[in-house]
């Protein structure tokens, strides 16, 4: 492999890494910043400093880069909502006011659309997933090298600024609207009536193996839905954007092409980003729809 094939190699899984916090084990030989090797005297929690220790934190380990940004917007997101809310008038609305105002009647027709039940709890569900994902994509717009320049000037090695390309927080979401799916299913049909329906549905009682398995599997592909389609289309944009910066450094021809393609990309990628929060949150409000629909 050429030095130039090897640089943009690195290049590229640098920026798909995450900045990782976990436990490396007693014993474990790592290098410091000085290039020193250094051997674990005993269990240590610590910032992972390659691509390898992160690998070997396992599964105990936490992304702090895409909690942080998450929670950060978040905050931001409830922040915003909450100073509309305190300035609301009746009289004609200011900007803020009429932005709010306007997401919120889109989410109320969205849901109204999608939703034939009444819960208190299905319309702020839609609102704070819709924006909340549309706020975590919206980071992929950022210029790629900003931010992860900023970090290593900072100390810290890694840093991903767009939490959905990491398939840890679209499974955490996903993960928390199937716990929702449930808890709806057994609200409104019951425990009985909510195991039925895994056991007799579709081919009746004398189905029931068959029941278990295709009913188990169109419950369990929900929340696997959600998160692959938000994960695959956000890594894919993220990739994209991160093969354009390095025809940056093939020259003036390659980089004012380059220039043209990323600004290309980045107006298409304003759609794709609404879309898949748009999509995550349709489906959200449809499956606990169909958790409150009784099977005869």
């Amino acid at each position: 492999m050429s030095e130039a094939a090897h640089s943009s190699s690195d290049y590229i899984k640098h920026h798909l890494q995450n900045l990782t916090y976990g436990k490396l084990p007693a014993g474990y030989a790592r290098e410091d910043h000085a290039g020193q090797q250094e051997v674990l005297q005993q269990d240590t929690w610590t910032m992972a400093h390659t691509a390898k220790e992160a690998k070997d934190m396992g599964f105990m380990a936490f992304h702090v880069d895409s909690l942080g940004v998450a929670v950060f917007l978040g905050a931001l997101f409830l922040l915003v909502f909450r100073s509309a809310a305190k300035r609301a008038t009746a009289g004609v609305p200011g900007g803020l006011q009429n932005f709010v105002e306007w997401i919120i009647e889109f989410i109320d027709n969205s849901v109204r659309g999608s939703y034939s039940g009444k819960s208190p709890l299905v319309a702020p569900l839609a609102m704070t997933v819709f924006i909340w994902i549309f706020l975590m994509n919206f980071m992929d717009l950022l210029a790629v090298d900003h931010v992860p320049q900023i970090a290593d000037k900072l100390g810290l090695p890694f840093f991903k600024v767009v939490p959905t390309t990491d398939p840890n927080m679209t499974f955490g979401m996903s993960i928390a609207v199937f716990f929702l799916i449930i808890f709806y299913s057994i609200k409104f049909k019951g425990v009985g009536g909510f195991f039925a329906e895994l056991a007799f549905q579709p081919f009746g009682k004398w189905g029931l193996p068959a029941n278990l398995l295709l009913e188990g599997v169109n419950l369990i592909a929900k929340p696997v839905s959600l998160a692959l389609r938000l994960f695959g289309n956000m890594y894919a944009g993220e990739m994209i954007f991160i093969l354009i910066a390095i025809m940056f450094g093939a020259g003036i021809g390659f980089g004012i092409f380059a220039g043209v393609l990323q600004w290309a990309w980045a107006v298409f990628h304003i759609l794709i980003i609404t879309l898949q929060a748009f999509i995550f949150m349709t489906l959200t409000i449809v499956y606990m729809d169909m958790a409150q629909q009784a099977h005869h």
